[in-house]
């Protein structure tokens, strides 16, 4: 017998189970060994940034 699971943003949705304030804003969650996004919500899929890209080109600018 073979499962196959397929969870969309998964990590995104374990990083929004604890902090509740994550629940519809934009995140995106990187692996311990780069700066890469590798799991990103739909909310920050809207603007187009894809997965892989480096985390500097999609930080938040506001003061």
């Amino acid at each position: 017998m073979i499962g196959l699971v397929d969870c969309n943003n998964f990590y995104v949705s374990c990083e929004r189970v604890f902090p509740p304030k994550l629940k519809g804003r934009l995140v995106g969650t990187m692996p311990n060994n780069d700066g890469c996004i590798i799991a990103r919500s739909n909310e920050l899929r809207t603007l187009g940034i894809e997965m892989g890209t480096s985390a500097y080109l999609v930080r938040d600018n506001r003061k």
